[in-house]
């Protein structure tokens, strides 16, 4: 499967890591992951926004590798962010996350999320090459 991420020319340069546009080949099935936030298996919900945001990263990850699939299938991720977070970590923890890998990106700042608890949220769609059964 391939999938093409672009930046025109036309376009300012993105302002962080991800691409502009994406372009997903046909045939290919589309996963979406609903979005993730820093509760641990057990219910529970760390305090911190640094620790919030690996465990948002660890439950996307396993969300996509339950379909057989790593965060270089995601195409698109919706971040979502309370107020006076530090959206340098989140940035950072992306990084460590995504390495190199660009999808396209969306972050928006919301009052709040579902739990007041939560201080991130983050959803995705990947990309995967169909089953040849």
């Amino acid at each position: 499967m391939t999938t093409t991420f672009l930046n025109p020319r036309d376009v300012h340069a993105p302002a962080g890591p991800y691409s502009h546009t994406a372009v997903v080949q046909g045939g290919s099935e589309l996963v979406f992951v609903s979005g993730q936030v820093g509760m641990r298996p057990d219910g529970s919900i760390p305090q911190g926004f640094a620790e919030q945001v690996e465990l948002t990263f660890q439950n996307l990850r396993a969300c996509l590798a339950a379909h057989g699939l790593g965060v270089d299938a995601v195409v698109k991720l919706g971040v979502f962010i309370v107020p006076g977070q530090d959206f340098q970590a989140l940035r950072a923890a992306r990084e460590r996350h995504f390495g190199a890998h660009r999808p396209t990106s969306t972050s928006v700042f919301v009052p709040q999320l579902a739990n007041p608890a939560f201080l991130v949220e983050i959803e995705a769609i990947a990309a995967k090459r169909p089953s040849p059964y």
